[in-house]
């Protein structure tokens, strides 16, 4: 099907425009009039070749956007009115433009949730499949809520992460410059110093070592170099399979600074996410499906899908997450707690 933007007038005579997926311009003349609007202008979309880099939409902009939404039809708005003034109104014209897309959508007979479906690279299979449960337990405004207090918590959890990495990182960087100024440019002016003094013969071993070590970096930089990238080279390579992913994202949850805090992130997002979507009343396995394709982690991923298949088997949650040998075990126990009062998602 092609895209077709139109124009035309209601029979109060205001002016509507917007875009409508059709096989043709008589289909698209045909949908206008059942929608009571007289066609004045139609025209095929032209194909627009757009390089963007993620969806331009900060997490920040999508909480407003929420947030102003849930209030609307908490206030009563219809759904398509929401949108249409959302999408005329705000100020970043890439949420502009992708809320005016999903209004036309809804506008043609597709869900709000299909809508949104669309558009992946801003909202997730988290966000699509509250929103459907939201849709279809007719609860829009208190899953969009739970939606803006989820992504804020999101936000705020990265953020500590970033905080938290930020002085390892900047020790490392600052630990690889010293030791590359050192043997570059320091310790070449204490050898030709030494050479005027006696020579290098009636120093130190120790001393000489290093000495040693910077003549061996300034006559193979050229290799150093070749070998850093053949390295990182590698490294991506490994990491791009199946195993090597997997063989990455098991040491990280296992060494010995990071690893606590990699297992706390993924417990974090886990139990979160979980939460939410049952709190939405999102089946089991659905949620299950959710957050293990929002893991973050190979391990965990495969730790939730195994447990999910468990499940189908008869078997309750608690006891697989502890097979797994990922989740720490108080929270295996919460979990299971949950699962005997029939209070999981709180």
């Amino acid at each position: 099907m092609a895209e077709w933007v139109y124009e035309a007038r209601t029979r109060a005579g205001e002016v509507q425009t917007g875009i409508i997926e059709a096989d043709s311009k008589e289909a698209v003349q045909s949908r206008l009039r059942a929608r009571q609007l007289n066609p004045v202008k139609i025209k095929k979309k032209s194909r627009e070749i757009k390089l963007s880099f993620g969806s331009g939409v900060t997490p920040k902009e999508l909480v407003v956007f929420v947030r102003q939404f849930a209030t609307m039809i908490d206030a009563g708005l219809p759904l398509v009115q929401c949108l249409d003034i959302l999408s005329s109104r705000g100020e970043n014209k890439a949420l502009n433009a992708i809320l005016k897309d999903v209004k036309d959508y809804v506008e043609q007979g597709g869900t709000f949730s299909e809508g949104l479906a669309r558009h992946p690279k801003l909202f997730d299979e988290l966000f699509v499949n509250l929103v459907r449960a939201g849709e279809m337990g007719g609860i829009l405004d208190t899953i969009l809520n739970r939606l803006a207090g989820y992504i804020e918590k999101r936000v705020k959890l990265a953020r500590q992460v970033r905080g938290a990495m930020v002085y390892p990182v900047a020790i490392f960087f600052v630990a690889i410059i010293v030791v590359v100024v050192m043997l570059a440019w320091v310790i070449p002016s204490f050898k030709s110093m030494f050479s005027e003094f006696g020579g290098e013969d009636s120093l130190p071993a120790l001393t000489q070592m290093v000495i040693a070590a910077s003549e061996g970096f300034l006559g193979n930089v050229h290799w150093i170099i070749l070998g850093v990238a053949a390295f990182v080279f590698g490294i991506t390579y490994i990491y791009r399979q199946p195993a090597g992913k997997h063989f990455f994202h098991r040491t990280l949850l296992v060494l010995p600074i990071l690893g606590p805090v990699m297992r706390k992130i993924s417990v974090a997002r886990f139990t979160r996410t979980l939460g939410t979507l049952l709190s939405a009343g999102v089946p089991i396995l659905d949620a299950l499906d959710v957050v293990k394709k929002s893991a973050g982690n190979v391990v965990v991923e495969n730790a939730i899908h195994d447990t999910s298949n468990k499940i189908r088997e008869g078997r309750t949650m608690a006891e697989p997450l502890m097979e797994t040998n990922v989740f720490p075990p108080m929270v295996v126990q919460m979990i299971g707690v949950g699962e005997q009062t029939g209070a999981l998602d709180t």
